[in-house]
C-alpha cells in the first residue's frame, strides 16, 4: 500500500546533491538504507537501527526513521542519491524500483537484498529471517518472527469468535476521476479477512476505478480507507458523496473506518496489531487482547 508523504524534518537527498564514489562489494553491513515501509519497521525491531544511514519515503514507522535522509519514493527511485551516501547493502521491498535502477546499485557494487512480499502471516515471518539473514542477524530474526506469530495466533484465536462477516471495500485513493478499490489477491483483501470481514469487491485482481454500478452492486456494510486517502477526500462526507460510494449501505449508514496505511498494508512486524484494529473496527463490541 503507498504512502508518498513525508514530515518536516526529513533531510532530502537530490541528484548531483553530493558527490558519490563506488564502493566495492562486501559482506559488511555497516552502512545500511531500507526502502520500504515494512522492511524498515523489521530493521528497527532487530535492535539494528543504528546501521540506517537513510531510508525512503514510505519509511514512517518508528518516527524515528523520519530523521534520517531520503532516497526517494519506493517505486521511483534513482541511484544517484542512494549511491551519494555509500551503503554496503540496500534492503528493498519487493515491489521497489524501478528494476534498472536496482541492477545499476549492483553494478556499481553495491549489495541489494530484495525481500519477498506475501500478504500473510507467513509472508511476514519470512520477510522477517530474510532480513535478519541480510543482516547477520539470524538469531534475532528467529525470534523476532516466533513472537510476531504467536502474537497472531493470539488475535486470530479471538477474531475467529465473531459471528458475522461484514462487506468491507477498500479504497485506495480517489482523485478528481473514480476511486480505485481493492480487487482479488490485494493485500487490502487479506488484512480484511484476517480481521473478520469479507472483500466486498470480487471479479477482478489489484485495484481497478470503480464505477457506480459496481459500486451499488458491492453493496459494501463498511468502506475502508487510509488516513491519508481520508485526508485527501476532506474526511467522510468527502468520501461518502463519490461515485460509486454514495447510496452503498456504508455510505448510508456512515460506517467509515480510517487506519494508518502503513499499519493497515505493510504486512511488517506490527501485522498482529493491524489485524486487532481492524477487527474492533469491523466488530463493535469486540475487544482484543494483543499480549
Amino acid at each position: 500500500m503507498p504512502l508518498q508523504g513525508r514530515f518536516l524534518g526529513r533531510v532530502v537527498i537530490g541528484l548531483g546533491l553530493l558527490a558519490w564514489t563506488v564502493q566495492p562489494a562486501s559482506a559488511d553491513t555497516g552502512r545500511v538504507i531500507s526502502v520500504g515501509g515494512s522492511v524498515t519497521e523489521i530493521v528497527y525491531a532487530l535492535g539494528a537501527g543504528s546501521k540506517l544511514v537513510a531510508v525512503d519515503q514510505t519509511s514512517l514507522h518508528p518516527p524515528e526513521a523520519q530523521d534520517l535522509p531520503d532516497v526517494g519514493y519506493l517505486r521511483a527511485l534513482s541511484a544517484e542519491p542512494i549511491l551519494s551516501l555509500a551503503p554496503d547493502l540496500v534492503l528493498v521491498e519487493a515491489d521497489a524500483g524501478p528494476p534498472e535502477v536496482l541492477t545499476q546499485l549492483e553494478s556499481a557494487g553495491v549489495t541489494v537484498a530484495r525481500m519477498p512480499d506475501q500478504p500473510d502471516i507467513g509472508g511476514v515471518q519470512q520477510k522477517i529471517r530474510e532480513v535478519a539473514a541480510a543482516l547477520g542477524l539470524e538469531s534475532k530474526g528467529a525470534e523476532l518472527a516466533s513472537q510476531v506469530g504467536a502474537d497472531h495466533d493470539r488475535v486470530i484465536a479471538q477474531v475467529g469468535k465473531v459471528q458475522t462477516r461484514p462487506r468491507v471495500m477498500f479504497v485506495l485513493s480517489a482523485g478528481r476521476g473514480a476511486p480505485l478499490v481493492a480487487g482479488e489477491g490485494t493485500s487490502a483483501e487479506s488484512i480484511i479477512s484476517l480481521a473478520g470481514g469479507r472483500n466486498a469487491i470480487s471479479g477482478f485482481p489489484d485495484y481497478r476505478p470503480l464505477s457506480p454500478e459496481a459500486g451499488v452492486a458491492a453493496s459494501p456494510d463498511v468502506i475502508l480507507v487510509t488516513y491519508r486517502t481520508m485526508r485527501l477526500l476532506g474526511g467522510i462526507e468527502g468520501l461518502v458523496t463519490l461515485p460509486g460510494i454514495v447510496g452503498t449501505p456504508a455510505a448510508d449508514s456512515r460506517r467509515i473506518v480510517s487506519i494508518d496505511g502503513l499499519l493497515l498494508l505493510g504486512f511488517g512486524p506490527r501485522t498482529p496489531e493491524a489485524v486487532a484494529t481492524l477487527a474492533e473496527a469491523l466488530h463493535p463490541g469486540l475487544q482484543v487482547t494483543r499480549r
